[in-house]
């Protein structure tokens, strides 16, 4: 497993924040915005990814915990 793919939440929306920062330098050349709007564009998808697993982890909690009320 590459470090990417084992790269924690935290860790990729760190990241996102620092590509944001630099795609709004002016002076970066075409090459590198491309390079970055890429990487930018994967880790964004990793962490929606992410979050939308944990929502359903919550909700399969909660649920659990609505039948053990119901008992």
């Amino acid at each position: 497993m590459s470090k990417k793919e084992r790269q924690s939440f935290e860790e990729a929306l760190s990241r996102l924040e620092e590509i944001v920062n630099e795609l709004e330098d002016e002076s970066i050349s075409l090459e590198d915005t491309i390079r970055l709007y890429e990487e930018g564009i994967k880790l964004s998808k990793k962490c929606t990814e992410t979050l939308e697993q944990a929502e359903l982890r919550i909700e399969k909690v909660n649920e659990q915990h609505a039948d053990n009320e119901d008992l």
